[in-house]
């Protein structure tokens, strides 16, 4: 099966050229775009269309890729043998088994996402060089090698926070997700709101790309916000002509909360509305 995106994700067609070359490839997928363009919900949706297993591991701060291994709980061991416990002599008791073991081991092949890699430490994906590569590793405490019975398909997200290290890119196939265009957003728009007036997504859709052109907005609205920003207006039955209106004072769209995220964006647009009023007042 070949991934062409599913009823719930509009996959551009570079996109799905981008996740089948990494299948044909057996190699990680590198996904990076700005937040809200789709990047984790992709792997969802790789799962779903090719009818595979997901395992999520969503990076922290704190995150090591020994952590994706596995984990030697040596503490409770500890209580386990003050309290008595036969379980103690098995030292598989106390292994814990991480995402990466998880996708090596699976009875079906899996879509393995590795969420946000660049929150981890710069050391981090360096570290998972070797397992990704072979497809194994080595169990100190148990003296047992993990192989992978079959190459998971496994999907990397970035939000660019930081540079990843030349040689885990060169082991990626890459790919680069744009904002959605107009025509592209649309599509988005009829999947989550079937039943919505072509005339508000027109109106709502200018006002939103005008809003993401504003200099020196802090954060643009994201795709994800334009589709609760969409639920909103029609839930408060606003009409496409609240929209259009050009009126000073109303440089802020009505329930901006869903599409401005800081106070900083929120100041623009009130010293926007406040030129606008002062321009119209001298004319």
């Amino acid at each position: 099966m070949r991934f062409q995106g599913t009823d719930s994700y509009i996959a551009t067609p570079d996109l799905a050229i981008a996740v089948n070359a990494s299948v044909t490839l057996e190699r990680p997928l590198l996904v990076k775009g700005e937040p809200g363009t789709g990047k984790t919900v992709l792997a969802r949706e790789v799962a779903q269309s090719l009818g595979h297993p997901l395992i999520e591991w969503h990076v922290k701060s704190t995150t090591r890729a020994q952590h994706g291994l596995y984990e030697y709980d040596a503490v409770a061991r500890l209580r386990d043998s003050q309290l008595g416990d036969a379980r103690v002599h098995d030292i598989s008791n106390y292994i814990v088994r991480g995402k990466l073991w998880e996708a090596f081991t699976a009875p079906e092949r899996p879509v393995l996402l590795i969420d946000e890699i660049d929150k981890a430490d710069i050391e981090f994906p360096n570290d998972l060089l070797l397992e990704i590569d072979r497809m194994e590793f080595f169990v100190n405490e148990t003296k047992e090698t993990v192989k992978a019975r079959q190459r998971p398909v496994v999907i990397i997200t970035s939000n660019n926070e930081k540079e990843l290290p030349d040689a885990f890119l060169r082991r990626c196939f890459f790919h680069y997700i744009a904002f959605p265009n107009r025509e592209t957003m649309e599509r988005i728009v009829a999947v989550h709101h079937p039943d919505i007036s072509h005339r508000l997504v027109r109106e709502a859709l200018t006002v939103f790309f005008e809003l993401r052109e504003v200099p020196g907005l802090k954060k643009k609205p994201s795709t994800s916000e334009l589709i609760d920003w969409l639920k909103l207006l029609m839930a408060e039955d606003i009409s496409p002509e609240v929209l259009r209106e050009k009126e000073p004072g109303k440089a802020i769209p009505p329930l901006y909360g869903a599409l401005l995220k800081s106070e900083q964006d929120v100041q623009l647009f009130e010293r926007l509305a406040f030129l606008n009023r002062r321009e119209r007042a001298r004319e």
